[in-house]
């Protein structure tokens, strides 16, 4: 009896999103139970304007400058015929897409290009949780996962394999031939310890190598967190929590014990060779102060260098000086907004600006290797470029203990509280698609239209740290003409030369 076979597709843009460890959940799951699986990745082929999402954030001086042609190379291949070669040779039984929103309608052009060979489909990830009618209605797609995958996929494979009717599983959409939908309940949430390892070698080498700081390292996600315990208004995880405790289905915020912890970190520094680790936890410092001192003590037999993020009042001297000792590199802190009542009211985020100065100088005064970076957003909904300034006025008083500062255009993700505020206010259409962080801003708005957003986003750092004699040039630097690009790469030149000397 052949192997039942799963073709799993990641669709994904050069430096949008690193490896994806729930892809590599998946096929390891599916392993272990007998079933043979096969990637198709279409990170490192060049798809339409061969947008580059690391290379925006370069541009724009988000981070410092990086080479990883050693480590990648784009396929000169066209990705739409190798897909169809890979499904015509695997002959897969099932194929299982799992995409972000501002992935999902490249993904859907892949599977549009296969729909002739009629295999069943099922699309997962955070957009299909949050709009499963908008991702089901599409004909190419059959069924849609909604919360958590791990155990719904093996079911669903398992009934694909013994012929039976998967209709009923929980997590799932099924959609019948009559085009009528089935929608189960939500699964109860399960222990992430129980997961096991995953296949990262389904992926090409390349592409667990990424920049940090300017510097590119062999780089392993490592989950230590599932979910998040705050309720930003821009962010969708919230939505997780609320869709599990509506559901009676448990608590999504969870926390892998640190057992399984230390067994991912050994696995990916002894057989994935890491040289380097991502904790991308929403707030990795959610972690009580007991836990915290637990992580340090494991951590000290890893010894490798690892990024994390957090909130400003999550952070001590204590906790970092502790974190520092056995191996924090470098750390992401949130900032947002730099006006108190706007950032309290539209965003949720309580905290005041001199709470943020304290918490950002005295990591500073850590001297963690490779410093702090922070993240802000612009064009939230009812924002002016008045109040975004504010957000750059916040971040020169602390210009001088950062070393890069991100400015992204704000996202109205589905299940975020201010997509909803967005559809109301007429500054988005209800099937708007979103573009990723580094992409054109999304919102409509009189007040403050998308060319000055975009303006205001690759001219963040330039007026951060330059003096404000300089203001007037980089206001001409925001415009998007001959003369404003002309300005915006002699500023660029000169803020590289001055900023991010390695000398």
């Amino acid at each position: 009896m052949k192997k039942a076979r799963v073709l799993l597709i990641y669709p994904n843009f050069h430096g949008m999103n690193m490896l994806p460890p729930a892809i590599a959940i998946f096929s390891r799951i599916l392993n272990n139970n007998g079933f043979e699986t096969r990637l198709f990745d279409s990170t490192y082929y060049k798809i339409g304007t061969d947008f580059d999402s690391d290379k925006v954030k370069e541009k724009n001086l988000a981070v410092r400058p990086f080479d990883l042609s050693k480590q990648v190379s784009v396929k000169s291949t066209d990705p739409y015929e190798d897909l169809d070669r890979l499904v015509n040779t695997f002959q897969p039984d099932l194929i299982a897409m799992s995409a972000t929103e501002d992935t999902f309608y490249l993904g859907l052009s892949f599977l549009k290009y296969i729909d002739k060979y009629g295999i069943p489909t099922i699309v997962g990830g955070v957009f299909a949780t949050f709009a499963p009618e908008k991702v089901i209605r599409n004909k190419e797609i059959d069924i849609v996962c909604v919360g958590e995958g791990e155990d719904a996929l093996l079911k669903l494979c398992e009934s694909i394999r013994d012929g039976e009717d998967y209709s009923g599983i929980p997590n799932l959409w099924v959609k019948s031939p009559d085009g009528k939908i089935r929608k189960n309940e939500v699964r109860l949430v399960g222990s992430i310890d129980n997961n096991p390892l995953p296949d990262f070698s389904l992926f090409e080498d390349g592409r667990l190598y990424r920049p940090m700081a300017g510097k590119v390292y062999r780089m392993l996600p490592v989950e230590t967190h599932r979910g998040c315990p705050y309720q930003c208004n821009y962010c969708n995880s919230p939505a997780q929590i609320r869709l599990y405790r509506e559901a009676g289905a448990g608590n999504f915020f969870r926390k892998k014990s640190l057992k399984s912890v230390r067994r991912e970190l050994e696995f990916y520094k002894n057989v994935c060779k890491a040289e380097y680790f991502y904790f991308w936890a929403d707030t990795f410092f959610a972690y009580t102060d007991k836990e915290m001192d637990e992580f340090v003590e494991m951590y000290k037999d890893i010894g490798l260098p690892f990024w994390c993020q957090t909130r400003p009042e999550t952070v001590t001297r204590e906790r970092v000086l502790k974190l520092r000792s056995v191996g924090l590199h470098r750390i992401s802190l949130g900032i947002e907004h730099g006006n108190e009542e706007f950032r309290a009211k539209l965003v949720n985020r309580r905290l005041k600006n001199d709470a943020i100065i304290k918490a950002i100088n005295m990591i500073a005064d850590c001297a963690l290797p490779a410093g702090i970076s922070v993240n802000n957003i612009v064009g939230f909904p009812t924002e002016t470029r008045e109040l975004a300034m504010d957000t750059v006025e916040l971040n020169r008083k602390v210009a001088g203990a950062v070393d890069t500062m991100n400015c992204y255009a704000f996202v109205p993700y589905h299940g975020a509280p201010l997509r909803d505020l967005s559809v109301k206010l007429g500054y988005i259409g209800e099937d708007a698609q979103t573009s990723c962080l580094t992409g054109d801003p999304a919102l409509d708005m009189p007040q403050f239209p998308k060319e000055k957003i975009r303006g205001i986003m690759r001219t963040f750092s330039l007026y951060v740290r330059f003096d404000r004699s300089r203001w007037p040039e980089i206001a001409v630097a925001e415009r998007f003409d001959a003369e404003g690009n002309r300005i915006f790469e002699g500023l660029r030149k000169e803020y590289i030369e001055r900023f991010f000397s390695t000398e």
